[in-house]
């Protein structure tokens, strides 16, 4: 959410904006930020939850450990 705030001596405070909507990752980091503002401070790079059938299947991630030896051995033959 987002919120105005007055200029002079007495603190005043607009209505609140929705800034994000719901269905993007929060996360449970206390240390650690699940987004990040772009440079210019007009734009947030989130995570987004996927609602579609794909969401459920497992993400498969491959580590590919000493790869600048099995790229060595792909080119020697």
């Amino acid at each position: 959410m987002s919120v105005r705030v007055g200029e002079g001596s007495a603190w005043t405070a607009g209505t609140p904006n929705q800034v994000v909507r719901p269905g993007y990752f929060h996360g449970n980091f206390a240390a650690a930020a699940t987004y990040d503002v772009s440079p210019d401070g007009k734009r947030f790079l989130m995570i987004r939850r996927r609602d579609d059938e794909a969401a459920a299947t497992p993400i498969t991630l491959v580590v590919v450990q000493n790869w600048f030896e099995e790229l060595k051995r792909a080119v020697s033959r």
